[in-house]
């Protein structure tokens, strides 16, 4: 759902290793707490416009922050078509126990979006808050019912996968069936999301790739009462703009300053 890009020669760049022996790209800029974790989306890495801004302005704060690359992407080890909601989660959650230390903050882009609040259930110990930015859960349910006509679904039960054009990569996206199938058992959008800690969620109202009430399904569903949904009614799916980047920056600095009070 972003585009995917060659990671730059970062000196910084370090490696854990996740679930299946496959290591995962990261980079941590030092800061006092509590940290920012930027998880990006579906084929995106971390070197795209909202990580590489987020880095900036935790630098410019002494804010600790991690971004990274999930199995399959950008400089990560791994096979993308091997990839699956619960193996880029395990990923995440790698990175969130290897990679940082003490009350974190999730700032999730699209299906990072989704990684982020299923993060986010499995360690409430370890995330204050939680940012989405045109999350995407459940989106592959979305894709097999509504965006896939008799074909593509012929083809994921003929050959177990199909290519989709997409507006962010020349050469399209490769869907599988078991993508599709072990996403399943990540639903979040039909029951009550056991999630308690501050929630803040973006969304363009012109985007084309996740529907913005999505968003609001999202805040019906959280547990917690401080939840806010911000629509835009001029913001696209990437919401990469400097006005939506400034957006972003703002509503994380309100976040990651509640998260510190609570945790004093």
């Amino acid at each position: 759902m972003s585009p995917s890009a060659s990671p730059a020669v970062n000196p910084s760049l370090a490696y854990l290793t996740s679930t299946g022996d496959v290591r995962i790209a990261h980079v941590r800029t030092a800061g006092s707490g509590p940290g920012v974790v930027f998880l990006g989306g579906f084929m995106s890495d971390m070197t795209g416009t909202k990580a590489t801004a987020l880095e900036a302005w935790a630098r410019d704060g002494n804010r600790a922050f991690v971004r990274f690359d999930y199995r399959g992407h950008g400089a990560s080890e791994g096979s993308f078509e091997d990839g699956t909601i619960g193996t880029w989660l395990g990923d995440a959650l790698a990175v969130l126990d290897g990679a940082t230390e003490g009350p974190q903050v999730l700032v999730g882009s699209s299906m990072g979006g989704w990684i982020a609040l299923l993060a986010a259930r499995a360690r409430p110990a370890r995330v204050a808050g939680l940012l989405g930015i045109a999350p995407a859960p459940d989106f592959t349910r979305r894709m097999w019912q509504e965006d896939f006509g008799d074909a593509e679904r012929e083809a994921i039960q003929r050959d177990g996968r199909v290519t989709v054009p997409s507006e962010y990569s020349e050469d399209g996206y490769v869907i599988t069936r078991n993508l599709l199938e072990e996403a399943e058992q990540h639903m979040l959008l039909d029951a009550p999301i056991p999630i308690r800690c501050p929630v803040r969620l973006l969304h363009g109202m012109r985007d084309e790739a996740v529907p913005w009430e999505t968003s609001l399904r999202i805040a019906e569903r959280l547990e917690t009462d401080d939840v806010e949904a911000t629509l835009v009614a001029s913001g696209d799916h990437r919401l990469s703009e400097p006005t939506d980047l400034e957006r972003m920056l703002r509503t994380l600095e309100d976040l990651t300053n509640a998260a510190s009070v609570q945790d004093g």
